[in-house]
C-alpha cells in the first residue's frame, strides 16, 4: 500500500511539476531562513553556559524607576554591605575595567598584551577557568598579583608553566600567580589577564556615591531573587540614603529618589547577554532578535499557504481518482494518510536542501553578525525537524481532509466543482499571503526611512577629518603627556589643530555625576575638554562666550552647558547664567558661562543627554582621566599625514604600542552599523516573501485559469477580445489583493509604530509605504497573473469546444 502511495504521489509531482518546484522552492527557502535565525539565536542563549556556577551568579543592575532605567554599576560600599546584610548573598565581584592592554616585558621579550581586566580579589570564585600552573587561591590578593591566561603565557615566555615568573608593566613588577585555560563555550568574560584593582578600591572603599564597577552576586541556591532584591533596597539602598539625606536636607526616598538607586534587577549569568536591561560588558538585544525570528516563521507560514492553496487548487485534477478510490471500499482516513505523506515527502526533500543551502550560507551570515557559528549542535537539527513535521501536518491536514471529504457520486458526475467550498478557502489563504506580503513592503520602506533619516540628521558637530588617538602608555599625570603631546604633534605637517575631549561622538565612554541647585537634581555626562575643543568640533554656541584660557577663573569652577541641561533644570537661558549649581564630584559651586547647542555622542536612538562641559584642570581628579588626542587634519594629502602621526607616534611617543586612531565620523558612523543591517535584514527577507507569494500566486492562477478555458473558448467564440478575457480573469486576483492590502494597512501601522517608538530621533509615520504597498502588489498581481491570462486566450477553440 505505502508503495503504490508513494508511486501516485510520484505521478503527481512530474504531472504538477511547476507546483512541486514552487513548493520546493518555498520551503527551502523559508526552511533556511528559519535554521540561520535559529543558530543565530542559540549561540546568544548559549554565552556563559560553561560556568559550573551560573545557575547561582547573578549581575546586577540597578533601576532608576522614575525613568524606568536601567545601569550595571554599583560603588563599593554598597555591593560589600550587600554580602553583609542579606544572607542569601554569599559573594561578590566587581569589574572595573575591561580590554586593558599593557606594553609587558619578561625576562624573554617585551610584547604588547590587550584584553586583560582588573577585578576585585574573589574574580575566580566566580568564574574558575581551567587552571593550568600556579593556584587561584589568593592569585589576586597582592597589589601586583597577575593571573595571566594560556596565550598570554605562551606569547610572553613561549610556556604555560610559568607560575612565580615576574613580569614588567605600568612601572611595577607583577608576579604570576596563576596561568589559566579560558573556556571554549561563548563567553564575553574572556581576559587575557587579570589584575587587582587596588588602587581603585582602596579610594573608593568609602564612595558610596562612586558607581564604578560591574558586580556579580553569588547567592544561595535556594534564594528568592524577589526577596533578595526588596533587601536590597530596604538594608542597602535605603541605608546609604538614611546616612546621606540629612546633610543634603531631604529625606531618604527624596534622596533615593534624587541619587538612587532606586531599585534593582538580578538576572542569571547564563541569560544576561541576551536578556539582561543592562549589562558591563554589552546588552544583548532580545526585541530585534524576536523580529528576526517571527519573520522567518512568517515565511514558513507563507510557504505552507502556497502548499495548501496548489493543493487545493489541484482538487479537479485529483477529483475522479478520489470518487474511484472510495467506490472501491478506501475510507477517508487512508486517503487523509495519502496525502499527508505526499506532503511529507515535499517537506522532507526541502528540508534536506535547507541543510545544504544552510551550510553553503553560514559563512556569509557568520561574517554579517560577526559571529563563527557552526552546524554542530542537535538542538537546530530537532527543532528544525519538528518544524518540518508540523508544516508537514499543517499544510497537508487542510487539503488532505478537503480532499478526502468529496463525495464519490458528485466526483464520478464530473460535479464537485461546482462547490464553493474550495474556492472561498483558496481565496482566504491568498488574502493572508498578500497581508504578510503587503507588511513585509511596508516595514523595509519605513525601516529604509528611518536609518535615512538618522544618517541625513544634523549632528550638532563636525568630525570629519578630526582623528583621535588613544593613549595606550597610562603614565601616572597623563595631562602632562597631552600638553607635551599637543604641542610636538602641531608641527607635524599636514596637522591643521590639536584638542582634547573626554565625550567623543561614538566612544561610548561615560562619565556622569548628579548636579544639585536648591532641591532639584539632574544628572548630567562629563565632558571634560581643553579650552578650544567645542570651537575644534565645531558645536555652535548659542548664547554666553566660550572658555578661554587667559581668565583663571575658567580652569577652577566655570563650565559651558548644553540646552538640554538648561530644560532639564527649568531655566531660560538668561536664568543659567545667573545660578549656580554644585555637581556630586565636586563641594565647590559652578557657574555656566555658556550654553552650547545640543549635538549628539552616543547614538541617535537616545535623546541628547545633559551635558556640562570644563576644563580638564578644574578638578583635582580628571586631568588623571584625559585618554586622547585629536587632530584636525588638513584635506591635502590626507594620507600622507596619516603615515607621519603614526609614524612619529610609533617612534616617539609609544614605542612597543599599537597605534590606536580613528576619524571620529567614522567612529560615530558604527553607531549607525545596527539598524543598516536591520535594513539588510529587512530588504532581503522583504525579496524573499515577494518571491515565495508571487511564485505561489503564479501557479494558483495557472491552475484556476486552466479549469476556466472552456469558458473562455466559449466567450471568446462570442466575440469576447482579447483584453476583455485578460481583465476579467485577472479581476478576481486583484480584488483579492487590494482587500488585502485594505487590511495590513492598520496592522502594519500599528507594529511599525512599536518600532519607532525606540528611537529619539524617529520618522513621522510616512504615507508613500502604505500607497507604494497597495500599488507595487497590484502592478506585480496583474503582471504575474496576466502572463497566464494572456496564454488562455491562445487557446484551441476546437479543443475546448467539441464536445459542445
Amino acid at each position: 500500500m505505502l508503495n503504490n502511495w508513494l508511486k501516485i504521489a510520484f505521478i503527481n509531482y512530474k504531472k504538477n511539476w511547476l507546483s512541486t518546484i514552487i513548493n520546493l522552492f518555498g520551503l527551502t527557502i523559508g526552511l533556511t531562513g528559519f535554521m540561520l535565525i535559529l543558530m543565530h539565536w542559540n549561540d546568544e542563549e548559549s554565552y556563559e553556559k560553561w560556568n559550573p556556577k551560573k545557575d547561582n551568579i547573578y549581575a546586577f543592575q540597578q533601576h532608576n524607576i522614575k525613568e524606568n532605567r536601567y545601569s550595571p554599576s554599583i560603588s563599593y560600599p554598597l555591593a560589600d554591605r550587600a554580602v553583609k546584610m542579606i544572607p542569601e548573598i554569599k559573594d561578590y565581584v566587581l569589574v572595573s575595567g575591561s580590554g586593558m592592554g599593557f606594553k609587558m616585558i619578561t625576562k624573554n621579550k617585551t610584547a604588547y598584551q590587550k584584553d586583560g581586566m582588573s577585578v576585585s580579589e574573589n574574580f575566580f570564585n566566580f568564574f574558575p577557568f581551567k587552571l593550568i600552573s600556579g593556584s587561584y587561591k589568593d592569585a589576586l590578593k597582592g597589589e601586583t598579583s597577575i593571573a595571566i591566561s594560556t596565550l598570554t603565557a605562551k606569547n610572553l615566555f613561549g610556556k604555560t608553566d610559568v607560575a612565580g615568573e615576574s613580569i614588567k608593566f605600568d612601572s611595577d613588577n607583577f608576579v604570576v600567580t596563576a596561568v589559566y585555560e579560558l573556556p571554549k563555550g561563548n563567553s564575553v568574560i574572556n581576559p587575557e589577564f587579570v589584575i587587582l584593582a587596588y588602587e581603585q578600591l582602596k579610594n573608593d572603599k568609602e564612595g558610596w556615591g562612586n558607581f564604578n564597577y560591574g558586580c556579580f552576586f553569588m547567592l544561595d541556591k535556594n534564594a528568592d531573587t524577589e526577596v533578595v532584591q526588596k533587601k536590597l533596597y530596604d538594608d542597602v539602598f535605603l541605608y546609604r540614603a538614611k546616612m546621606n539625606a540629612k546633610g543634603a536636607g531631604v529625606t531618604p526616598q527624596k534622596f533615593l529618589e534624587m541619587y538612587g538607586p532606586q531599585g534593582s534587577l538580578l538576572t542569571p549569568l547564563d541569560q544576561m547577554k541576551l536578556h539582561g536591561k543592562a549589562y558591563w560588558f554589552g546588552t544583548g538585544d532580545l526585541k530585534t532578535m524576536m523580529i528576526l525570528f517571527t519573520l522567518s516563521v512568517l515565511i514558513l507560514i507563507l510557504s505552507a499557504i502556497n502548499f495548501i492553496n496548489l493543493k487545493t487548487a489541484q482538487a479537479s485534477q485529483r477529483a475522479k481518482e478520489i470518487g474511484v478510490r472510495k467506490a472501491i471500499g478506501s475510507n477517508k482516513s487512508k486517503l487523509v494518510l495519502q496525502f499527508l505523506l505526499e506532503t511529507f515527502v515535499i517537506c522532507f526533500a526541502s528540508y534536506i536542501l535547507a541543510l545544504a543551502l544552510t551550510e553553503i550560507l553560514l559563512p556569509s551570515f557568520n561574517k554579517f553578525f560577526d559571529k563563527q557559528i557552526v552546524m554542530n549542535d542537535w538542538r537546530i537539527y530537532f527543532y528544525s525537524f519538528t518544524m518540518v513535521l508540523l508544516i508537514a501536518l499543517i499544510s497537508g491536514l487542510i487539503p488532505a481532509i478537503y480532499l478526502a471529504n468529496f463525495k464519490a457520486i458528485e466526483t464520478l458526475k464530473g460535479n464537485f466543482a461546482r462547490s464553493r467550498h474550495g474556492i472561498w478557502l483558496r481565496n482566504g489563504i491568498l488574502t493572508l499571503q498578500l497581508i504578510i506580503s503587503s507588511f513585509f513592503i511596508i516595514a523595509s520602506l519605513i525601516v529604509s526611512s528611518q536609518v535615512k533619516h538618522m544618517m541625513d540628521k544634523d549632528l550638532g558637530f563636525s568630525g570629519k577629518q578630526v582623528m583621535i588617538v588613544t593613549f595606550n602608555d597610562n603614565v601616572h599625570q597623563p595631562w602632562l603627556k597631552y600638553e607635551r603631546l599637543k604641542n610636538e604633534m602641531r608641527k607635524i605637517q599636514g596637522v591643521d589643530d590639536v584638542s582634547y575631549g573626554e565625550a567623543v561622538a561614538g566612544s561610548y565612554r561615560y562619565s556622569n555625576s548628579n548636579m544639585d541647585y536648591m532641591d532639584k537634581t539632574i544628572y548630567a555626562q562629563h565632558g571634560s575638554m581643553d579650552y578650544n575643543y567645542l570651537q575644534f568640533m565645531n558645536v555652535k554656541l548659542k548664547k554666553g562666550r566660550w572658555l578661554d584660557s587667559k581668565l583663571a577663573s575658567d580652569t577652577i569652577n566655570n563650565v559651558l552647558v548644553n540646552e538640554t541641561f538648561v530644560k532639564q533644570f527649568g531655566w531660560n537661558d538668561d536664568q543659567a547664567f545667573k545660578n549656580e549649581f554644585r555637581p556630586g564630584f565636586d563641594e565647590k559651586p559652578y557657574k555656566i558661562v555658556g550654553i552650547v547647542k545640543d549635538f549628539n555622542i552616543q547614538s541617535l536612538k537616545t535623546e541628547v543627554e545633559p551635558m556640562i562641559f570644563f576644563h580638564y584642570r578644574a578638578t583635582s581628579w580628571k586631568r588623571f582621566n584625559v585618554y586622547n588626542i585629536q587632530l584636525k587634519i588638513k584635506p591635502e594629502d590626507m594620507d600622507g599625514t596619516v603615515k607621519r602621526i603614526k609614524k612619529y607616534w610609533q617612534a616617539s611617543v609609544e614605542p612597543g604600542y599599537p597605534f590606536e586612531s580613528n576619524f571620529i565620523d567614522k567612529q560615530f558612523a558604527k553607531t549607525f552599523v545596527k539598524y543598516q543591517k536591520q535594513q539588510t535584514l529587512f530588504t532581503i527577507l522583504n525579496a524573499m516573501v515577494l518571491m515565495v507569494a508571487l511564485l505561489g500566486l503564479f501557479a494558483l492562477s495557472s491552475l484556476m485559469i486552466e479549469q476556466k478555458l472552456k469558458d473562455v473558448a466559449i466567450r471568446k467564440t462570442l466575440g469576447a477580445s482579447d483584453g476583455t478575457l485578460i481583465v476579467g480573469l485577472t479581476k478576481q486576483f486583484l480584488w483579492i489583493t487590494l482587500i488585502a492590502v485594505i487590511i495590513s494597512i492598520p496592522i502594519s501601522y500599528y507594529l511599525m509604530n512599536e518600532w519607532l517608538k525606540d528611537f529619539a530621533y524617529r520618522i513621522d509615520m510616512p504615507i508613500f509605504p502604505f500607497v507604494l504597498s497597495l500599488i507595487s502588489l497590484l502592478i506585480l498581481t496583474f503582471a504575474v497573473v496576466s502572463v497566464k491570462a494572456y496564454q488562455a486566450t491562445k487557446v484551441n477553440l476546437v479543443k475546448y469546444l467539441k464536445y459542445e
